[in-house]
């Protein structure tokens, strides 16, 4: 097995984590071709960014009852929001008008859908705003509002009131959790009625997740994941959600993870 870098391999320990639950060092030791004491080493990074818990010689990932800082976010799942960012690449033409939501798997869209054309752009992120400023001929507006200073974003009544104001061709947004049951699930009411309005203010709701999300037990829903029309995420569904997305005419795109590759 080929060795991996340290931000791959602390990547792919959380991504493990959350298909498997709970591993012990020794057992990730042996997946990921390091060290016992090198997982030690990155397990104690990882609970000291939040995202990773030990107890008992078993490492498993943290439940939040909000979400983490946007930076050890950022690092989750890179290599999959990259696929995912191409696959919504994919979806959106040049000239397109979007809506833009929050998040960092949002963010790594914005950075791929900068080389397109013409684009107008609606968005209550500065993760997204920065990451269109070189976009060729890109017109972008920013919700205002008070800003939320760990996550540069906003999704106050402003934030609600400025998205009403669009009729356009596609929305991009994640959320907090995929329950087992397809239930789309967030940290706290604000997000979910941020989540709301963007989705209602775009033709076609792209619903962007990395597989980290599913499982996640969060104390705020609305919806389930078929009544968006297109779902794209590194996760393998399971074939009831998967019948239920065709019933209802949502499109699954599924992308490769690191260990797919």
């Amino acid at each position: 097995m080929k060795r991996i870098d340290l931000k791959d391999r602390r990547d792919r320990i959380v991504t493990l984590l959350s298909e498997v639950a709970e591993l012990s060092a020794s057992e990730l030791s042996e997946r990921l071709d390091v060290s016992v004491q090198t997982i030690r080493t990155d397990l104690r990074d990882l609970d000291d960014a939040g995202l990773v818990q030990r107890r008992n010689g078993a490492a498993r990932l943290r439940q939040h009852s909000e979400n983490i800082a946007y930076s050890p976010r950022e690092s989750i799942s890179r290599q999959e929001k990259q696929h995912i960012a191409m696959a919504v690449k994919n979806l959106v033409e040049d000239g397109a008008h979007i809506a833009l939501g929050t998040g960092t798997t949002v963010e790594h869209c914005a950075r791929l859908l900068a080389v397109r054309k013409d684009l107008f752009v609606a968005t209550n992120s500065l993760h997204a705003v920065v990451a269109m400023q070189n976009a060729p001929g890109a017109v972008v507006e920013l919700a205002g509002g008070m800003v939320r200073l760990r996550d540069l974003d906003l999704i106050g009544s402003a934030s609600m009131e400025f998205f009403s104001r669009f009729h356009l061709d596609q929305a991009v947004f994640s959320c907090g959790g995929i329950s087992a049951g397809g239930d789309v699930l967030d940290y706290n009411s604000d997000e979910i009625l941020a989540r709301r309005s963007i989705g209602q203010c775009a033709r076609e709701k792209i619903l962007v997740v990395d597989s980290t999300k599913f499982g996640l037990d969060m104390p705020c829903g609305m919806h389930k994941i078929w009544d968006y029309d297109v779902v794209v995420s590194g996760q393998k569904l399971a074939v009831d959600l998967l019948e239920r997305c065709k019933t209802s005419g949502c499109r699954i795109i599924e992308v490769q993870t690191m260990g797919q590759e």
